[in-house]
């Protein structure tokens, strides 16, 4: 009398086993397609916002965010940059640090102006911190410009940073624009969400944890 019960057999598990292994490499393929799309986003940010800069200068001589004439260019909707005190407009200064999100610092108007002006996409309504639309990276995380060194010995005119990066897109993407070495060259990183110009570049990417990456121009 035969046995009713039955297994698989070698061929059937091999199948199996292909077809697992195939979809774990569309999976893998498929993330990595994602955080190469993403570094694409977040380098194509560092290089466009130099463009609002000279673009805007080109317009109107004057640096977005430090414009004296802001008011008088664009009417009501026109915000003049007084930012706390000792900041000077006019000066040829964007004052502030890239993280700020107060209304009132130039480099957060820096936004605004850029975006009055045509250059640069985005909400021009910052009459309160609540309504001020700051652009944010393909992370999630903050991104902004100052004109002073946000990490120790970062040397450029201009610094433009982006927070939340992740350690795998951190490298990549810093591998992408310049040497991979966090700190070394023009683009560097610290680990968290702040930059500190007290302190170098983290000495490597490690996994795991997030990062800020500064470039300098």
């Amino acid at each position: 009398m035969k046995n009713g019960q039955g297994g698989f057999t070698l061929v059937e598990i091999a199948i199996v086993l292909v077809i697992i292994g195939l979809l774990l490499g569309g999976v893998l393929k498929g993330q990595e397609l994602i955080n190469s799309a993403k570094v694409k986003n977040i380098a194509n940010d560092f290089r466009t916002i130099p463009l609002f800069i000279y673009g805007y200068q080109d317009k109107f001589k004057r640096l977005p965010g430090d414009d004296p004439d802001v008011a008088g260019r664009f009417g009501s909707n026109g915000v003049l940059a007084t930012g706390p005190a000792g900041h000077k407009v006019g000066n040829g200064i964007i004052e502030g640090q890239w993280d700020s999100k107060e209304v009132t610092d130039e480099n957060v108007l820096f936004w605004q102006h850029a975006r009055l002006a045509g250059v640069a996409a985005g909400s021009t309504d910052f009459s309160d911190a609540t309504k001020a639309s700051l652009p944010s990276n393909a992370e999630g995380g903050q991104i902004g410009i100052q004109m002073t060194p946000p990490i120790k010995d970062l040397s450029g005119t201009y610094y433009v940073c982006s927070t939340g990066i992740n350690s795998k897109l951190a490298q990549q993407l810093d591998t992408t624009m310049d040497d991979g070495a966090p700190d070394r060259g023009t683009v560097r990183a610290q680990e968290g969400s702040t930059t500190s110009s007290a302190t170098g570049g983290a000495s490597k990417y490690d996994d795991g944890k997030s990062y800020t990456v500064c470039q300098a121009f």
